[in-house]
């Protein structure tokens, strides 16, 4: 059977009220999903027996060690910022930034300061390796909550600058509202 030519299908041909009708049709469907969210998620990662720390929204930039201000002088030129590592060593959910700094030398290593910055003015809140004591630092490392490094220093005035002879292993880590330091066993002469 052929389909007579007078056989008018009025859906086939798209007039500017279907067009009206799909986009308010669209528009209903997307306010709809706009309007229905599901909750905010939230997850927390503790150990047996802990209490769970508050989430925070945004996460907090670590304290910039380019731009403190460091207690030690170095003749009216701005100490160098020679190693650095970030995380929170307090618990308080911020991170805080370890700066190894020094002061720029033309030849020879200058002793080292290791300085605990935190907020977002990179303020000084701890001195783990005063520069006065005459120590070098490596092998600094900055990892879940505990600071770490190998303390270069000398036995005698006698001995050259360039060439220490004590080596001392150390780490730090927040106890009872301070740094706490402790020596590793490994330490020694070199």
């Amino acid at each position: 059977m052929q389909p007579s030519a007078a056989l008018d299908l009025a859906h086939t041909r798209p007039r500017p009220v279907h067009w009206l009708a799909t986009a308010a049709a669209m528009a209903a469907v997307v306010a709809a999903a706009g309007l229905l969210q599901p909750e905010a998620a939230t997850a927390s990662q503790t150990a047996p027996g802990t209490a769970p720390r508050p989430v925070r929204a945004v996460a907090e930039p670590a304290p910039d060690a380019s731009s403190a201000v460091y207690p030690l002088e170095c003749h009216g030129q701005k100490p160098a910022v020679v190693k650095q590592g970030s995380g929170d060593l307090d618990g308080d959910g911020r991170p805080e930034t370890v700066a190894v700094v020094r002061c720029v030398s033309g030849i020879g290593t200058p002793p080292s300061g290791v300085f605990v910055l935190t907020g977002p003015a990179s303020r000084v809140v701890a001195t783990l390796v005063d520069p006065a004591d005459g120590l070098g630092v490596t092998d600094f490392a900055v990892s879940a909550g505990v600071v770490s490094a190998t303390l270069l220093g000398y036995s005698s005035p006698d001995v050259p600058r360039c060439c220490p002879d004590r080596q001392e292993k150390v780490k730090w880590r927040w106890r009872g509202g301070k740094f706490a330091r402790t020596v590793l066993p490994d330490a020694r002469s070199m």
